[in-house]
């Protein structure tokens, strides 16, 4: 049995995670994320905002967490991010499915993989054998183990992040981690 405090991030971020700011950053954020969830699609812009805004001092990482029963398409989304990742490009492949939020059948998002120029032939092999289903498993249970249970969920320095009453919650949490400890 695992004895962590709730709310807390179970499984701390590595060289796995899909990040985007400074290494050296103070202050890590992240994203457990459904590519069909409009508050996700929501938060996007405002997370690229926060990175601007606090460059240098904080990074993110996105954790996929499809909400499979509500959002058909969620875990498809997913699995094509990881073959884009593995070919290098999954921030724009991310980027494009939140664009197209309402166009996310298979073969529409086939067409982003094109747009992105990735090699077709590797991205339908690991899309076909579902390469990266492990990977997003993995993802799912990690966020299950944290008290994840809706989308986006953030966590900042491995502490839940209340949002519910909207996204400057998340820039009010960056700024207070940022602070110097009495």
């Amino acid at each position: 049995m695992n004895h962590h405090r709730p709310f807390e991030l179970v499984v701390p971020v590595g060289t796995a995670d899909h990040m985007l700011g400074s290494e050296h950053a103070a202050v890590t954020v992240v994203e457990y994320g459904d590519f069909e969830c409009p508050n996700c699609r929501q938060a996007a812009p405002v997370v690229r905002m926060l990175l601007e805004r606090f460059a240098g001092r904080a990074r993110i990482a996105f954790r996929h967490f499809p909400l499979e029963e509500v959002h058909p398409h969620a875990l498809t989304a997913a699995l094509a991010a990881e073959a884009a990742a593995g070919q290098g490009k999954f921030w724009p492949m991310h980027d494009l499915l939140f664009d197209n939020q309402r166009h996310l059948k298979p073969p529409q998002i086939r067409g982003y993989a094109e747009r992105l120029e990735l090699d077709m032939e590797r991205y339908d092999a690991e899309m076909r054998d579902t390469v990266y289903l492990q990977r997003v498993r993995e993802d799912i249970e990690g966020g299950n183990l944290s008290g994840v249970r809706a989308t986006p969920t953030f966590f900042v320095n491995g502490r839940l992040q209340d949002i519910s009453y909207g996204l400057q919650a998340l820039e009010q949490g960056i700024e207070a981690a940022l602070r110097p400890k009495k």
